[in-house]
């Protein structure tokens, strides 16, 4: 249902996506703390849109389907413009690619265990990756923006590769669980494998 707090925070997040785009085109430094708060308040949104429908019995499958696609999208994003206008380059592109093979790995995989009537549920180091890398960017969106002595790109960058071998360690373990369902012949007509 639509009209659930939950569902609302998850909604308004996705919502939040083109704000964050436009905010990439702002002049400096008004762009980064406009990209970084807006990232920021969206992320605080992953965390209360799950506690709440836990809480108050509002889980909705809306709900469960677009949470991750909001997490997704939004990271995704932020990491694609943050390459594209060069607020990050170099190595911690290397970070940032992890993280996004990781998500269409993932997405893949639980779109197939979907058909097959086959859970993955998230874990607790996958929350911790979500926190760690949902800070790490908020951290690098600010960027230049911040006084240099808090370290704000510094420790966004370290975040970010940190978030990135979480990131491997937890999707390897998705694949993982994953695999002995792949791996299973079928007898349904169409299958091809």
């Amino acid at each position: 249902m639509l009209t659930t707090l939950p569902n609302f925070l998850t909604l308004s997040r996705i919502a939040v996506i083109p704000l964050l785009i436009g905010a990439f085109f702002l002049d400096k430094p008004t762009a980064h703390w406009v990209a970084a708060g807006l990232f920021a308040a969206a992320s605080l949104t992953d965390f209360m849109d799950g506690y709440l429908a836990r809480s108050w019995d509002q889980v909705t499958r809306l709900g469960q389907f677009l949470d991750p696609v909001a997490d997704k999208i939004m990271v995704a994003v932020a990491l694609f413009m943050m390459v594209a206008t060069e607020w990050m380059s170099g190595w911690l592109i290397m970070p940032a690619l992890v993280i996004l093979v990781r998500e269409i790995l993932v997405s893949g995989l639980r779109e197939f265990l979907a058909e097959i009537n086959v859970g993955l549920p998230v874990g607790q180091l996958a929350k911790w990756k979500t926190a760690l890398q949902m800070t790490a960017i908020s951290l690098l969106l600010l960027g230049e923006a911040a006084p240099p002595a808090l370290g704000t790109q510094i420790v966004g960058a370290w975040g970010l590769w940190i978030a990135a071998i979480l990131t491997l360690v937890t999707g390897y373990d998705y694949l993982r669980a994953g695999l002995s369902h792949m791996t299973e012949d079928s007898d349904e007509p169409g299958n091809k494998s």
